[in-house]
């Protein structure tokens, strides 16, 4: 089916008029519908007319969360190419890697980041809009321009581009490294589009046009899957470029904030500076948390503190949407069984296919632990130039989730342990692979096994068992430094021991469920 963006949004506009849309709380930008519609309108004419993108051209974002609002998907539907999100977090290092891949044409940049990405940027032939003025000296290097005034000079009328929603590639975004070469999911707008509806479909949610919805964490990541719903039911994405849990409190309070996206840890934090300074918070209708499940010695603590406004969300990078969800009743901490289903992803989404399977993919019964197969509307594409890698992780339609969980009789979806050597910590994919090849680039260093372990805030923590060669010392933090350096600090190790030997397969490979297995001893969930 084909669809112009351009009339989808002007619609939006007609319908939702100066209701505020967009929200930029450090760079002080209020857009509302109409204003959003024609803005996006000047972006797309300078990504088509001024940069020349077009169909199979690539463009990157490495921008904060207010940057990156303005160049979203009601954006990037209204021309021919396909953005490319970042991490704002990762390295240049891993950012220059992923340019290597998909070859970008233009890479949108926080100017504050240009004098260090220069260089990489020229390499790869890149043209460079930096999102704020730049100084004279940097203005004037070669192949720079000012966001603005391109803009400024942008035609705002509605253009005649029709993109085909299942076929055309709307966006790329990197899963991680498991090879040394991170996964590139390929998103149509189809499956864009399913996070909205997922959004709409568990009324829990809340969805409507009085939402105000708080993003701090990446938009580019999780908390995408609630901008979407939020912006076609009328409400307005409100945006802070990191986590300043004081900053939290006092906008929810003055911007009357009705819902956000967090992770665990950050809701204990929360709870801990309202007991000692109460705010108000008489606004919040809905705290969305995802990545980890939420601690039944919390619970209780936190629905006194904030109500029953919780929802959990399961989604994954390859399931663009709310997969299965634990509702506000699910959060109730004098029901007993509700306390058990804590440890649940809540229940599938309706219109989403969750069957468990064993290791030739044959359906298993309920209660019956396997492997959770999932297929959605959300589901990708597959991965940009990785054939092998989509054969593997796909098959008859459905991803394969490398989470191992069962259904219950009342349709709870429980995850229990990981297949696959992914960490999810605090919200973050990190692969073992990534962490040790990082590790292993010390000179002392003969064997490393990097795994997840259990973390009462994050869900998980990196932690690495390392084998060092004879008569060579490192220190733990000198090795935990090194990985900091090349990966980033939230894919760094937390914590590393060093060990005599590591239990190895017969061909020598490191049995890393092993050495997870002994951190996890008595811990039901043994994934966050």
């Amino acid at each position: 089916m084909k669809m112009n963006f351009c009339r989808v949004m002007r619609l939006l506009a007609l319908r939702y008029g100066d209701q505020e849309a967009i929200v930029n709380l450090e760079r002080n930008r209020r857009y509302s519908y109409a204003q959003y519609h024609l803005l996006s309108n000047r972006i797309a004419d300078v990504l088509t007319t001024r940069l020349g993108i077009g169909k199979g051209d690539r463009f990157m974002l490495i921008l904060d969360n207010d940057n990156l609002s303005l160049m979203m998907l009601p954006t990037s539907f209204k021309q021919h190419g396909t953005v490319v999100m970042t991490n704002l977090r990762d390295p240049r290092e891993e950012h220059a890697r992923q340019m290597e891949l998909v070859k970008p044409k233009v890479v949108f940049l926080e100017t504050r980041l240009l004098d260090s990405y220069y260089d990489t940027l020229l390499d790869n032939g890149c043209q460079i809009v930096v999102m704020d003025p730049p100084s004279p000296e940097q203005a004037s290097r070669a192949g720079v321009h000012c966001f603005w005034s391109l803009v400024d000079d942008a035609s705002q009328n509605d253009n005649a581009v029709e993109l085909d929603t299942d076929e055309h590639i709307c966006m790329v975004r990197f899963t991680g490294g498991t090879t040394g070469k991170g996964k590139c999911a390929m998103y149509s707008i189809d499956n864009l589009m399913a996070t909205r509806d997922s959004g709409f479909i568990n009324t829990d949610f809340a969805f409507n046009d009085t939402t105000r919805l708080l993003h701090v964490s990446p938009i580019s990541h999780g908390t995408m899957m609630t901008f979407m719903p939020t912006f076609f039911a009328g409400g307005a994405n409100i945006t802070l470029n990191q986590l300043d849990m004081e900053k939290w409190r006092q906008v929810v309070e003055t911007e009357r904030v009705t819902h956000s996206f967090l992770v665990p840890t950050v809701l204990y934090r929360l709870l801990e500076l309202q007991r000692a300074s109460p705010r108000d918070f008489s606004s919040l209708t809905t705290l969305v948390y995802g990545a980890a499940p939420m601690s039944p010695d919390k619970l209780g603590e936190l629905v006194a503190c904030f109500g029953q406004i919780f929802v959990q969300g399961y989604g994954a990078t390859e399931a663009a949407m709310f997969v299965s969800v634990l509702g506000k009743a699910d959060h109730n901490p004098n029901d007993p069984a509700a306390i058990k289903r804590l440890s649940s992803a809540g229940r599938v989404t309706p219109g989403v296919e969750v069957f468990i399977a064993d290791e030739q993919g044959h359906p298993l019964a309920i209660g019956e632990t396997g492997e959770i197969r999932i297929r959605c509307k959300g589901v990708i594409k597959g991965y940009y130039e990785n054939l092998e890698a989509t054969a593997s992780e796909f098959d008859n339609g459905a991803w394969k989730s490398g989470d191992l969980g069962y259904l219950d009789q009342d349709g709870y979806l429980f995850i229990v342990d990981r297949i696959k050597d992914m960490i999810i910590s605090g919200g973050f994919n990190v692969y073992a692979v990534e962490v040790e090849a990082a590790l292993a680039a010390h000179p002392a260093v003969l064997m490393a096994a990097v795994v997840g372990i259990p973390h009462a805030e994050w869900g998980e923590a990196v932690h690495a068992e390392v084998i060092l060669r004879a008569d060579v010392n490192v220190t733990a933090e000198e090795l935990i430094a090194l990985a900091r350096t090349r990966l980033g600090s939230y894919k760094a190790p937390k914590s590393l021991v060093f060990v005599s030997d590591l239990p190895t397969s017969v061909v020598g490979k490191v049995l890393r469920r092993q050495v997870r297995e002994k951190y996890w001893q008595g811990v039901a969930r043994k994934i966050s």
